[in-house]
């Protein structure tokens, strides 16, 4: 195994429930209604055109909000550790805005271990075909490599 693909919302750190409290929070301020779609891509799409410039205001809220909803879980830190002193090549999927994915990550202490973070097509872009797509904790904690990358 030389890549895996981590799920950042199921493996890592939920981001739905911080990313729903500033949407409410958004359109509390700008007093719109933010009706945008469960598909996040598709919500930022939107976001675009109702709100402008919207990801500083993001990265503020889930910045100020972070610690609240991210905590780093030891079993997940540690695999993390086996798979990157291993030389595997770790990326993250999600919907979530980028600016959104890197706070998370940010505090789970997983930022410097990940080499590609997006949408999921674009990660196994990056990591190659031969990546191993992790969509659980259970998962991740049940990989099987030989500690050299395989």
């Amino acid at each position: 195994m030389d890549a895996v693909a981590l799920d950042l919302d199921a493996v890592l750190a939920d981001t739905r429930p911080l990313w729903n409290d500033w949407l409410e929070d958004a359109a509390r301020r700008a007093r719109v209604e933010l009706d945008v779609p469960a598909d996040r891509v598709e919500a930022s799409a939107l976001l675009d055109e109702r709100l402008g410039d919207w990801r500083p205001l993001l990265e503020r809220f889930a910045a100020d909000r972070g610690p609240l909803h991210f905590r780093p879980r030891a079993e997940t830190g540690a695999a993390l550790r086996r798979l990157d002193g291993a030389g595997v090549r770790i990326g993250v999927f999600t919907d979530a805005p980028r600016e959104l994915a890197e706070i998370a990550l940010a505090h789970v202490g997983a930022a410097r271990r990940i080499a590609v973070v997006g949408p999921l097509e674009e990660v196994l872009r990056e990591l190659g075909a031969g990546a191993v797509v992790v969509r659980s904790r259970d998962e991740l904690a049940g990989l099987q490599f030989d500690g050299h990358g395989r």
